[in-house]
């Protein structure tokens, strides 16, 4: 087996004070997981255990370390008073920290190691054992080889949507959702997503009474799109014929232009062009557009006090209306949300 399998659980003697089958929560860690989304991992199922043993209940999770980084992890775990024991019961639930890979050539290079093989077959053994199998941000690239995204929706880091939906084609990528389950399977977005991915695991195992005292617990607030998060600018660099098509539309925006001019900006047809922005970006030209609009449409609500109808105006809608629309579908919660956080 690749790497020295650490195996750690929240309560002491736990086997000796209860009969009851408590979950065996299995975190997966491999050498170069981001240190971020290890300790959440932790802490979320620490907080857990911790609000249930207060209620004079079961822990909610026996939980046990494996793999390459499980030694560098297990030190975290000791900070959050884990025990070990020898409870080689298999796991109910497999979850992978997110990795810290931000380029094609590193998700190439990560994934051809040895220890990336070993986690690949211990999670496809795991979900054909009914094991329910979980990660976010970069770690969706480790299920997508695996072959455990395979027709299946998913989410992933915004930055590298692009690249997974070159890489994994048959993946039903949706990366403005922060978290996505489907079937066995949970993924979640970018780095800090791993909290949210944490809580939808606890309340899927043990409720959502203890997940929800879990984020109150953490003062964490509710979060449902990485949609806000998205720099479409940083998307669009990938590719300089969209690129300069986005830099063209910024300026112009509160004018009357088609997707067709946008096309032109970028000298390519509008079947070319829409085949790059997608490739991209993920959006088609007009989601594309759309949300170049709202994204200046957000900031100008945030940071002045202009009336929505001006900013409407600003941002190339005739009718307040429509911008409103967009904005609540971008899941940013509504212009006097937006207005009450800037």
């Amino acid at each position: 087996m690749q790497g020295a399998s650490v195996k750690t659980d929240i309560v002491r003697g736990f086997f000796a004070m209860t009969k009851i089958a408590v979950p065996v929560l299995e975190v997966l860690v491999l050498s170069g997981s981001m240190p971020s989304s290890v300790a959440i991992t932790l802490d979320v199922l620490a907080t857990a255990n911790r609000l249930q043993q207060a209620r004079g209940r079961s822990p909610a999770f026996v939980v046990r370390l494996a793999g390459s980084g499980a030694r560098l992890a297990a030190s975290l775990a000791a900070e959050a008073r884990l025990s070990t024991t020898d409870g080689a019961r298999a796991a109910d639930v497999v979850v992978v920290p997110g990795l810290g890979m931000t380029t094609e050539e590193e998700v190439t290079a990560r994934l051809a190691r040895r220890d990336a093989a070993w986690a690949k077959k211990r999670l496809v053994d795991a979900a054909d054992g009914g094991a329910h199998v979980a990660t976010a941000c970069a770690g969706t690239f480790l299920f997508a080889a695996a072959g455990l995204l395979d027709n299946r929706r998913a989410s992933t880091t915004w930055w590298l949507a692009p690249l997974f939906r070159r890489m994994h084609p048959s993946v039903v990528l949706d990366p403005d959702a922060l978290v996505v389950t489907d079937g066995p399977v949970t993924t979640a977005g970018a780095a800090m997503a791993q909290m949210d991915l944490m809580l939808a695991i606890v309340a899927r195992q043990a409720g959502t009474r203890l997940a929800d005292a879990c984020a109150r617990y953490l003062l964490l607030d509710k979060r449902r799109s990485q949609s806000r998060y998205m720099a479409l600018g940083f998307l669009a660099a990938a590719d300089e014929r969209v690129a300069r098509a986005e830099r063209w539309a910024r300026k112009r925006l509160g004018e009357d232009f088609t997707v067709d001019d946008l096309a032109r900006s970028a000298a390519l047809s509008p079947r070319t062009f829409a085949r790059r922005v997608e490739r991209a970006v993920g959006l088609s030209p007009v989601r594309f557009l759309q949300r170049l609009r709202v994204e200046r449409a957000v900031e100008l609500l945030e940071t002045t006090k202009l009336p929505l109808e001006e900013i409407a105006r600003q941002v190339g809608y005739a009718e307040p209306s429509t911008l409103r629309r967009l904005i609540h579908r971008s899941g940013l919660g509504g212009p006097r949300r937006l207005r009450a956080v800037g």
